[in-house]
Parts: structure tokens; sequence; C-alpha cells
């Protein structure tokens, strides 16, 4: 599933095309994906201005001129593809409608922005702007770990007493937002904490350490455009290329690449997910 900095690239990339335009036209060509979609949703988005797009945690929100806001969830497989603009130096026409096109939105200034997603883990709902905090799927969500609220004391305090795997807290969407197995991976790795850890064990100076180091992957990561493991694309449909930067996810049986570090990546099944770490280095 996307994670954060491939959630960020994407939105990044439909701004241009749908960020101050109208929704000319909205063709809805299914009734659900992983849950039903909104009553009337082409009405309702038809003539809309989108006034802004923004991310919370792995959702992108559009905020229309209707009082409405449209939330996606990219889920397993899903892309937003945009055809028939100026992305770059480049121009993309629109191709033949496609069996897993669910949503289609054609844009004031000729673009035409597709959701297209094969397995329907994806998510699509419109809610009041005012009130989108409080939608179901967003409600509850931490701190986004690239703003000011993600800091030292705030991760120490939310980590103090707990007995699960600090692995499991990081990927636990209500103590910090958009963080998946990848980038936990990353971060306790460059960190030298072992994902096995309690998170009521890490000490202060572990998590100042690893706090920065968060917030350096991602960055990282957002400027390479994210990580592409089997469905992921940007929205012109390139890949993203930050997979070639990983140091622990997906590389077990390879040396670690920390300095001076004699080890080599191991696999470990925790909560039915795989975790990437150096017992050497890790502790």
């Amino acid at each position: 599933m996307p994670e954060l900095p491939e959630v960020e690239t994407v939105r990044a990339g439909l701004m241009p095309v749908m960020e101050g335009r109208l929704i000319l036209r909205a063709q809805v060509n299914r009734p659900d994906l992983r849950f039903s979609l909104p009553e009337r949703m082409a009405e309702r988005l038809t003539g809309a201005r989108v006034m802004g797009l923004r991310r919370r945690s792995k959702y992108i929100l559009a905020d229309l001129s209707s009082g409405e806001s449209l939330l996606i969830h990219l889920g397993m497989s899903g892309r937003m593809l945009v055809s028939g603009g100026m992305l770059g130096a480049f121009h993309h026409d629109h191709p033949a409608p496609q069996k897993h096109d669910h949503v289609v939105l054609d844009m004031e200034g000729g673009a035409r922005v597709t959701f297209n997603d094969a397995r329907r883990f994806g998510a699509m709902d419109l809610m009041q702007t005012a009130w989108a905090a409080d939608h179901k799927l967003l409600r509850g969500i931490g701190p986004e770990p690239l703003g000011n609220e993600f800091n030292e004391a705030y991760l120490a305090g939310r980590l103090a007493g707990r007995a699960m795997p600090v692995k499991a807290a990081l990927l636990d969407q209500g103590i910090v937002a958009g963080l998946g197995n990848i980038y936990v991976a990353e971060a306790l790795h460059r960190a030298g904490i072992n994902p096995r850890r309690a998170a009521g064990d890490m000490t202060g100076a572990e998590v100042a350490r690893l706090v920065p180091l968060i917030r350096d992957i991602l960055a990282e990561a957002i400027a390479a455009g994210g990580s592409s493991l089997k469905d992921y694309r940007q929205a012109d449909g390139e890949l993203g290329y930050f997979q070639h930067s990983f140091r622990a996810y997906g590389r077990e049986g390879e040396p670690c690449l920390s300095p001076a570090c004699t080890g080599h990546i191991e696999r470990i099944v925790q909560s039915g997910r795989s975790t990437f770490f150096c017992p050497i280095c890790q502790r």
C-alpha cells in the first residue's frame, strides 16, 4: 500500500491539472470500491472547482467550491492517472478506456484524471469540508511526521509504557500519520534500533535520534518520487526511485550498509508482516 511519500508524490502530480480548475464532467463507472461510493457522486463533482489539494496521512483531499471535499485513498493498486495535459515537458494523450477505470474526471484545460484500481481496495468519499477531520477514515489519526506537532517530546510521551514492539507503535496511525512498513524499517535501521524492542523501553536519546531520521527518510523518498513496488506509479505513469536507496527493506541476506557493520539483513515476521533489520547494528 502506498505510504506517505507515494501519496504526497501523487498529490503533487495532480496539482497542475486539478488545483484551481473546474471539473467539467465526472463519470462514475461502478457503485463501489472498497466501500460504496457516495450517492450522486458524478452529479456532485461535475461543475465544482478544485480549490485545493491536500494530504492527510495516506489520503488525498480535494477541497471543492461546493463546500465538499473529495477523499481519495489509493488502496493496494489504485492509480490516479493524468492524460491530455502537460506534465513537465510531456503531453499525455487520453488513452483508450480501461477495464478498471472506475472514476474519470474531465478537467478544465483539457486534462483527464482517471482513478484506476484493478483490485478495488481503494476508496473515495465526499464530505463537508468543514467537518472533514471528523470523517470516519480521518478522525483519530496522529500528527503528520513532517509537521511541528511530531517531535521528540510528543513521540516519547506516546511510546512511554507501551509493551508493543517499537515497529508496531510507529505503524499505528493514531500515533503518527502516514508511516508504513517500508519507511519504518528504513528509519529503525538508520537509527540502530531493533524493531522488536518494546516501545516503552526506548531511551530519550534513541527517540531524539529517531524523529529527525524519520523526517529525513520521508523527505528523501518524496524527492525520489516515492518507492515503486508492484503497482505504484506517479500521476504521469512514471516510477518512483527511492527503492534503490533502501538499506533494510527487501534486502534479506544482503550485507548491512551501515558503516563498519559486518552484519547481514534478516527478515522476521511481526503481526503477519515482514520486518527487515540488521541484528548486529540494530540493538
